[in-house]
């Protein structure tokens, strides 16, 4: 499967390893940020929160779709033979990364759609096919439910996925680690919980999504540690490997931005807004979301850079 993406960023990597480039970055963000808005909007139908008019719900399948079509054409222009991107829907891989991927990305769309019907935007209401299957849904009984579960479960398989596609190249040793795709989930969801707060429309959900990110950005760190100190407990290579963010050149970027502005200043600021002794701002979840993206191209980045032999 790897024989579709592209080696122009980097003539240097191998062609069978190759996914360097900001297109895998911006991928990678996007499947992690519409993996948690799936989650935050099926949590939301299970709870029964989409009976207030105000709920994000009515906005997230929209965007998720828009944003998870827009992440689908950037890798597609990244991609070496675009023409033969449609076989990878004529088998499916077992063991492949890249198979399990595109299988649940097709599987994601009708969720979202189903989501969508449920809580049909006022542009949908023009539509009367639209109208009439929105009208359906809402009247069986456990629609919601069914397609909050359905949100729930594809959303975290995408969110999981995202870090799995790079920990399966066990050639880069950087990337050789199990903790990758709870990982990416964790930020995920800490990045749609940060986006969901500034969209909002209910001071109430706001607030409650404020203190979920706190929860995520625990996660995350957690999730980190453990990843590092897998690394640096296992062999040559990937002690090696680690060094690239402890000591080597995207030290700095990581821990400045991933770690301290992307994580540490908003668990302090947010704990502060939820507790009232300081006013709710953009200012903590523009972060998170600056250090969720940060950190898929620190990874891709360094990534590439490490080797299990030296140059």
């Amino acid at each position: 499967m790897l024989e579709l993406t592209s080696t122009r960023s980097n003539p240097m990597v191998d062609p069978a390893l190759a996914i360097w480039g900001w297109e895998i970055g911006v991928y990678l963000f996007v499947g992690g940020l519409v993996a948690g808005m799936m989650m935050i909007s099926g949590y939301f139908l299970l709870t029964g929160r989409h009976r207030n008019v105000h709920c994000a719900c009515y906005l997230l399948p929209g965007l998720s779709l828009a944003i998870l079509s827009l992440g689908m054409f950037v890798l597609f222009l990244d991609l070496e033979h675009k023409p033969y991107v449609w076989r990878l829907y004529t088998t499916f891989e077992i063991a492949s990364p890249m198979s399990w991927g595109s299988w649940i990305l097709l599987l994601v769309y009708p969720a979202l759609v189903a989501n969508l019907l449920l809580a049909l935007p006022p542009i949908g209401r023009w539509l009367p096919r639209a109208r009439e299957l929105s009208r359906r849904l809402r009247q069986r009984q456990g629609s919601a439910r069914g397609i909050g579960i359905a949100n729930m479960v594809l959303g975290g398989a995408l969110g999981i996925y995202t870090g799995i596609l790079l920990s399966a190249l066990g050639a880069r040793p950087l990337w050789s680690s199990a903790v990758l795709g709870p990982l990416f989930l964790a930020s995920g969801l800490s990045s749609a919980a940060a986006f969901v707060h500034l969209i909002s429309r209910d001071r109430d959900e706001r607030e409650m999504l404020a203190k979920a990110d706190n929860g995520f950005l625990v996660m995350e760190l957690f999730f980190i540690a453990l990843y590092l100190i897998g690394l640096l407990s296992s062999t040559r290579a990937h002690m090696e490997a680690a060094r690239l963010l402890l000591g080597g050149p995207y030290t700095a970027v990581f821990w400045v931005f991933v770690v301290g502005l992307g994580i540490v200043v908003p668990l302090t600021l947010q704990p502060l807004a939820t507790l009232h002794r300081i006013p709710h701002t953009p200012i903590a979840p523009l972060l998170v979301i600056a250090g969720g993206v940060i950190l898929r191209f620190i990874l891709v980045w360094a990534g590439q850079a490490s080797s299990w032999h030296p140059l």
